[in-house]
């Protein structure tokens, strides 16, 4: 799997000041079925950890402060 090196490289991209994984927070990890996104241990915020997304978005959709969002390339839509 490819590694993501750039957050604005990602198809999902976590708003850092929306997210509350640092209090135990999550959703996005657990409802995604690739198991893409994890939690940034020093951070403890979500990311995009490998480049597989199937843009199925439950990860959007289930997030509680909308901080997750998944960037559908134009031909996908």
């Amino acid at each position: 799997m490819p590694i993501i090196t750039e957050s604005k490289s990602a198809a999902v991209v976590i708003d850092e000041a929306k997210c509350i994984a640092e209090k135990g927070c999550t959703v996005c990890v657990d409802v995604c079925p690739l198991d893409i996104l994890a939690i940034d241990e020093g951070r403890r915020k979500a990311y995009m950890k490998y480049d597989e997304c199937w843009y199925c978005m439950p990860c959007e959709a289930d997030c509680p402060t909308g901080a997750v969002k998944v960037n559908i390339p134009y031909l996908l839509r």
